[in-house]
This record gives structure tokens, C-alpha cells and sequence, in this order.
């Protein structure tokens, strides 16, 4: 146990200061115990908050259809899983997800709940990350913490989701919690899970680096509140410096109570950390099936290596670095980012100006302390960092923000909690009651909040969700769309080509579905059938469609079981497709249906209640769903 885990007190009191490390003298066996009791109720806590973060995530975890971006990363996958090959494309992000999915594909049944399965278990590991900062934070606040990044509705939704922000913001805290605990204990070895989950952090997404750049940033405008402290003591920068040198080496080199580590331990530490991290980034980097080839034949390993290390670094740089995705006002995406934290974190957003208030002008008697400060400087150069960053408005984004206010955040839910406890041991029932209330308010505004966005496909809740989201009433047609293609022989589906009303572009045409097989797609408008190819790759059906500028009478004249057409074309292809029953569905939150088209034989064999359920009407009824054709 390190001195500050007897004194309960923190590793970096003020800022300005110079952390001793040493325990006061005057602590007693009893308050020890004391101590011990607490911390160890923070440990269930923040156990107890990752538990109920796991629950959250993994119920009914397939029960929303996929998304867009979770549709097409899903069938690239599905693709490698069946080909073996894959190589890193930045614009879908790192392989993270392709590699680890292929196994899981592996093992178990291919599903929505499987590949949303990774993200929801990291993300619902986060809380845990909590522990990590325990000579940082009091314990009220450490499991505040925990609850704050357990229970958000942004984190839990997005969580839910197979996309690499919730990933990539998990693995930096966590590297970040290591390299601190390293610090606070004097340990070396958290040099190793540090630079492995440095490591997993950047096979997720390339944003990686922004995070070692906030680090970096506000770390320096930390050293930058200590040097003006002490030129305030009439102290130089030199001595300053000097001080700081014998501290960190004195810190590295110590190892244990009564013995010193060598500097050889120290720098092979550093190089055994860099073979980690850089052995994580060649593993999921490297093209696949040339890893595997280069066991077998080590001349391959350069080309490999190279690949997995430096070629993805330049093809990172060509797509993300060179602001090509970036060319877009600023304004209106702060705008969105601002918007999203607001409504969907409320409760983390007025607890984190509360802390950082608390903190920064010591309400709690010890000033302000470098970790909130750290987090807060993260927080605020996120948020108004990421409206550059980002290549879309997307509600994603803000979980690169919420991730550090939640340090501030737990400061400010701790100063109520502690505020709550004085006010009942001097039995001052309204400000108990006060306290309460807001706790309650909170936490219950959370639920509420987890409970409307769970699993939803609703443009009620655009200010959460992104724009590309079906609705969920598509995916029962889907399952009926599986059944078909699985009885069928030659063509399944057919994609009708068109031209959006007003608009030069294509839609659903590919002109070589041959060309799907591997990435990059052909042309020219695959990318307009997600989330839908990731489903129909996963039943097998044999997919085309047609030119755009075809007759649709003639395209029709021989139709397959089951047609797909965009909304606007609804009533010309039903005219052409007598005995169908036509399933209309919302394709994005707004401005864009689509129509599945079913075969009445192929539907009264796979699903007969389907027809019984339309039988009795057109659009109107519950299922969006009516039978077309010349007979009714």
C-alpha cells in the first residue's frame, strides 16, 4: 500500500505543489482501518456500477436493426470472414472490429447481437477504468465516476452500437489509468498493460492520436500552472526544472520500500512497453492472409511488417491527416456536438460545471487538483476540437467529450453526496432533502433517458441518433426476406435501380455484384443499400438490380421472390409486380423510405401470417405492408 492509499489524500493536492509522497505521521492504526473500510466500499462500488454497465449493454442487444456505418463495416467483415482476406482501409477505420468479429464468427452464429458484442463489453468494462485513478480522487468520487460513465444514456446507446468511438475512448482511459498508476505507485510494470491498451486503442480508430495529443496538451498547461506558481514563489524555471528531473528519476528508479531498480530495468521497461505497443499495432494492421503466410515463409515478414506499421501510418495520413474529410463549416458542427451532450447528457454536463467549480476554487478546502484540471482541459479542447476533426455531423462524437467530463463530473456528484452527509450529521433536513432530490433527479432522468433510446430507430430521438438509421419494423421483413432466399433457386432479390426525384445520382445500382466480393466496392451506388447487404450476405441470397435508365417493365417482366425499391418508385414497380405484398419501411430517420417487395407463394410458405395480417387493407394497417397487383 503507498503512502497516499494510508492517508486518503492525493498523489497531486494542488497545482503548483510538488507531491511528497509521504504520510503524515500522526495516522493512527484506527484510522487506517478506517481508511481501508472506505476504500475497499469504493471497490464494490465501482465493481457493482460495472456490473449493472455490462447488463445494460448486453440486454436485447440485437434487438435494434443495424445502422448504416454498422452495415457496411458488418459486411466487410462477413467478407472476410468467408475470403480471408482484408487490408486496412482508413475510411472505415482500423481492424479491430474485423479481426476480433472473424473469430467470434468462428464460434458462434453470426448475428447483430455478436458483432455489436465487443463494443458492449468494453464499453461496459469503461467503469472499472475508475479504479485505476484511486490516489486522484476521493472515494465518493471514484465511484461516481464509475457511475457516471456506466449509466449515461450517450455512452450506454453508443455502447450498444458496432462502431470503434466507445472502443477507442475505453482503451485510451484505460492507458492513461495505467501510466498514472504507474506514477502514483512507483511501478513499472504498468508501463505493459499501458502500452498494450495504448496499443488496442489505436487498432480501433484513427483518432487515437487526438487522445495522446489531449494528454500531451494538457499535461503541458499543467507544467505551465507549476511554473507560473513558481515564479509567483520568486522560484527560476531552472530550478523548477531541476527539481522536477531528480523527482521523476528518483520516482522511475525506485522499485519496493528498501530497493533501488537499476536504469537498465528502467530503460529495458521502456523497450519491452514499445515491443507491446508496437507488436499489437503489426498484429491487427498486417493484411490478411500475409501475417499467416509469413510463419510460414519469414522472408514475407518485412513486406508484412512494413505493411502493418508504416504503410498503414501513410494510408492513415493520405485519408485522415490530409483534411480532405474536414472541408466543411465549423459552427454548425459544434453546433450538433453541443446540441447531442445537451440532450443526451444532461445530468453529466451540469455535474461537470458543478466540479469543476468545486475543484478549481476549493470548496472542499484542498484547491484545485491536477487530474480534475488534466480532465477538464481534455474535456474542453474535445469538445471544441472535434467539430474540426469529424467528416460528418454525427452524434457519435460526443462520447469523445463525456469520457473526460466525467472526472469533473464525479467531483461535482461527490461535493452533493458529501454536502447530503454533513447536512444529515448536523440534521439539517432541507438540505438533505435538497441533495436527494437531485441525486434522485439524476439518476432517474438517466433511466428515463436509457429507456427511450435503448434500442431506438426513432426520429424523435434524432439529437442522439445519427441520420442513417432504419426503422426497426424492417427487420422482421428481413427475417421473412431470409426465409425466401432460403428456399429459392437462382436470383433472390433484386435492387431496382432509379434516379432520386430531382437528382442526377444512381441508387441501389451495382454493375458487377462480382465486384462485392472484395474491398473497395464497385460502383457506382452499393453504399445506397445499407444496412441491407450485411443481412442479405448473411442469408446468402444471390443479390443484383438494375440500371437506372431501364425500362421497368422489362426489368419486371421475370421477377425474382423479392424486389427492392426506393419509396418513390413504390407505385410504378407495383404495378409491375402483380401477386406481391409490398412492406414499406423508413430507411433513414427521415426523407428516405424503402419498399421490400415479397412473392405472395414465396410469403404464404415462409410467412403465412404476414398475408393474414395485410389481407385487410392497404399502407394504413400496423406492418406498413399491402397486397399490390391487378387483382386488388
Amino acid at each position: 500500500m503507498s503512502p497516499d492509499e494510508v492517508s486518503g489524500g492525493t498523489a497531486d493536492a494542488t497545482i503548483g505543489g510538488e507531491p511528497t509522497g509521504e504520510a503524515p505521521t500522526d495516522v493512527s492504526s484506527q484510522s487506517r482501518a478506517d481508511h481501508q473500510f472506505d476504500r475497499r466500499r469504493a471497490l464494490l462500488g465501482v465493481v457493482g456500477f460495472t456490473a449493472v454497465a455490462l447488463v445494460l449493454r448486453l440486454v436485447a442487444l440485437g434487438g435494434r436493426i443495424f445502422h448504416w456505418d454498422e452495415g457496411r463495416v458488418g459486411y466487410w467483415i462477413l467478407r472476410y470472414h468467408e475470403t480471408g482476406v482484408h487490408t486496412y482501409r482508413p475510411i472505415v477505420h482500423g481492424p479491430f472490429l474485423p479481426v476480433v468479429n472473424d473469430w467470434l464468427f468462428a464460434l458462434l452464429p453470426v448475428s447483430d447481437f455478436l458483432a455489436r458484442f465487443p463494443v458492449a463489453v468494453v464499453g461496459g468494462l469503461l467503469p472499472l477504468a475508475a479504479w485505476l485513478f484511486r490516489e486522484r480522487l476521493r472515494n465518493v468520487e471514484l465511484v461516481a465516476f464509475a457511475a457516471l460513465l456506466a449509466l449515461n444514456p450517450l455512452a450506454v446507446y453508443y455502447s450498444r452500437f458496432m462502431r470503434n468511438d466507445v472502443l477507442v475512448a475505453a482503451f485510451a482511459v484505460f492507458a492513461l489509468g495505467f501510466v498514472v498508476r504507474g506514477f502514483d505507485t512507483g511501478r513499472l510494470r504498468y508501463a505493459f498493460p499501458a502500452a498494450a491498451s495504448l496499443g488496442l486503442a489505436f487498432t480501433t480508430k484513427e483518432n487515437a492520436i487526438l487522445y495522446v495529443l489531449c494528454f500531451l496538451g494538457a499535461g503541458a498547461l499543467l507544467a505551465d500552472h507549476r511554473l507560473l506558481a513558481a515564479r509567483v514563489r520568486e522560484e527560476s524555471a531552472r530550478a523548477v526544472f531541476a527539481r522536477w528531473r531528480a523527482a521523476t528519476v528518483d520516482r522511475l528508479l525506485a522499485h519496493g520500500p528498501n530497493s533501488r531498480a537499476s536504469l537498465a530495468r528502467v530503460l529495458g521497461t521502456a523497450v519491452v512497453a514499445l515491443v507491446i505497443f508496437l507488436g499489437v499495432v503489426l498484429f491487427f494492421y498486417a493484411p490478411r492472409p500475409d501475417l499467416w503466410q509469413a510463419f510460414g515463409d519469414p522472408a514475407r515478414i518485412p513486406s508484412v511488417a512494413d505493411a502493418g506499421t508504416v504503410g498503414a501510418a501513410e494510408k492513415f495520413v493520405d485519408t485522415w491527416a490530409s483534411g480532405s474529410h474536414q472541408d466543411h463549416a465549423y459552427l454548425p458542427f459544434l453546433y450538433d456536438l453541443v446540441e447531442t451532450l445537451v440532450y443526451g447528457a444532461p445530468a453529466l454536463l451540469a455535474f461537470g460545471l458543478l466540479g469543476i467549480v468545486v475543484d478549481r476554487y476549493g470548496f472542499r478546502g484542498d484547491g484545485p487538483r491536477e487530474f480534475v484540471t488534466f480532465a477538464t482541459y481534455w474535456a474542453a479542447a474535445s469538445l471544441f476540437g472535434y467539430p474540426i476533426a469529424t467528416d460528418i455531423q454525427a452524434p457519435w462524437a460526443a462520447i469523445h467529450v463525456l469520457v473526460p467530463l466525467a472526472v469533473p463530473a464525479a467531483v461535482g456528484l461527490g461535493f452533493i453526496v458529501d454536502s447530503a452527509r454533513e447536512a444529515l450529521a448536523a440534521r439539517d433536513a432541507v438540505s438533505v432533502g435538497l441533495a436527494a432530490l437531485v441525486v434522485l433527479a439524476a439518476f432517474s432522468g438517466a433511466a428515463a433517458a436509457n429507456a427511450e433510446y435503448f434500442n431506438s430507430a426513432s426520429e424523435e430521438d434524432k439529437k442522439v441518433l445519427q441520420w442513417a438509421q432504419p426503422e426497426n419494423s424492417l427487420k422482421p421483413t428481413l427475417e421473412i426476406v431470409d426465409g425466401v432466399s432460403a428456399e429459392n433457386d437462382g436470383t433472390d432479390v433484386l435492387f431496382v435501380g432509379s434516379r432520386p426525384p430531382g437528382n442526377d445520382g444512381e441508387v441501389f445500382y451495382v454493375r458487377n455484384e462480382s465486384s462485392l466480393a472484395t474491398a473497395p466496392p464497385g460502383g457506382p451506388a452499393w453504399h445506397d443499400r445499407l444496412p441491407l447487404p450485411w443481412y442479405l450476405e448473411r442469408y446468402g441470397a444471390n443479390v443484383t438490380s438494375s440500371p437506372p435508365d431501364a425500362d421497368v417493365a422489362t426489368t419486371l417482366s421475370d421477377a425474382p421472390p423479392v424486389v427492392i425499391a426506393k419509396g418513390y418508385d413504390r407505385d410504378e414497380v407495383a404495378t409491375e409486380l402483380p401477386g406481391y405484398t409490398a412492406f414499406e419501411h423508413k430507411f433513414r430517420l427521415w426523407n428516405d423510405d424503402v419498399v421490400v417487395f415479397i412473392e405472395d407463394e414465396s410469403l404464404q410458405r415462409v410467412a403465412p401470417e404476414r398475408i393474414e395480417e395485410t389481407s385487410g387493407g392497404g399502407a394504413d394497417n400496423a406492418d406498413n405492408a399491402d397486397s399490390v397487383g391487378s387483382g386488388e
